[in-house]
């Protein structure tokens, strides 16, 4: 593969990162990707979202290649609407993992991800549903571990997201992965899970190695991604913890992150 850039792939969160706060994609980025396509760069999104949370942004893009869902579970065929490979979480595991952390800070607010192209969102009582996406609400917890699932949302009343993290890691961090992907959205994912996990498959699919990898990203569990990544970016108002590891800040999401940088390298 041949490419004016120095990367072959160009791997990008959704929210806070490629879309804007209204889910679009501004038409300076939708350009600077379409280049360095051109170039000869394959772009690749990564999203804590499932597939049936993404794919509507996915066809509004005119996106055709792969995307990784789910926090690195799903790695999906946008062209083809088809699932290629899925990781669900041992559902035993993550009812050990619940109740490790409730008897610390007492009844969590939960949701859960079914797994599948067309997998629910279900929502419990109290849990605060982050944006507009469709989510379905259950009563019985019963309903919850009915099916396959990729990941539980957990919330907590009165801890913080990243206190809320820290004590699901050092409780029940031997069952699940545990991740921060959002504003009031902290993830129970299968053990050892991570964006990383699903982009190294999607990029042995597409023959590119992580050393041809430049990554954008905004939260914590955008970190593995980085640390596979040559290169991690990371946008203006990200997470202190990913700033950290960044090889560099760029703007925010708002105002062109992931054009600035493509802008520079194609020049």
């Amino acid at each position: 593969m041949t490419t004016g850039l120095s990367y072959k792939l160009i791997a990008t969160d959704l929210d806070g990162t490629l879309l804007r706060s209204d889910e679009s994609v501004s038409r300076r980025t939708r350009d600077a990707l379409v280049a360095a396509t051109a170039a000869g760069a394959a772009h690749i999104v990564v999203t804590g979202r499932a597939v049936p949370w993404t794919r509507h942004i996915l066809d509004d893009l005119g996106y055709q290649g792969l995307a990784v869902c789910g926090q690195g579970a799903q790695v999906y065929d946008a062209g083809a609407h088809r699932l290629l490979t899925s990781v669900t979480l041992d559902r035993q595991l993550a009812g050990v993992a619940l109740a490790k952390i409730e008897a610390e800070v007492g009844p969590l607010y939960l949701a859960a991800s079914r797994d599948g192209l067309d997998g629910e969102v279900l929502v419990g009582p109290g849990y605060a549903v982050q944006g507009t996406l469709p989510a379905k609400p259950f009563a019985d917890a019963s309903d919850l571990w009915s099916a396959p699932l990729n990941k539980l949302y957990i919330q907590h009343p009165t801890l913080s997201d990243d206190e809320l993290c820290e004590v699901a890691r050092r409780t029940a961090g031997g069952f699940v992965s545990v991740v921060m992907a959002g504003e009031g959205i902290v993830e129970l994912l299968p053990l050892g899970l991570s964006k990383a996990t699903g982009l190294s498959l999607a990029a042995r699919r597409l023959k590119v190695k992580a050393a041809d990898t430049i990554a954008f990203g905004d939260m914590p569990n955008d970190i593995p991604m980085f640390a596979w990544s040559s290169y991690g970016v990371a946008m203006a108002d990200a997470h202190e913890e990913l700033k950290a590891v960044a090889d560099e800040v760029t703007s925010s999401n708002e105002e062109d992150g992931i054009a600035v940088v493509l802008e520079r390298l194609l020049s």
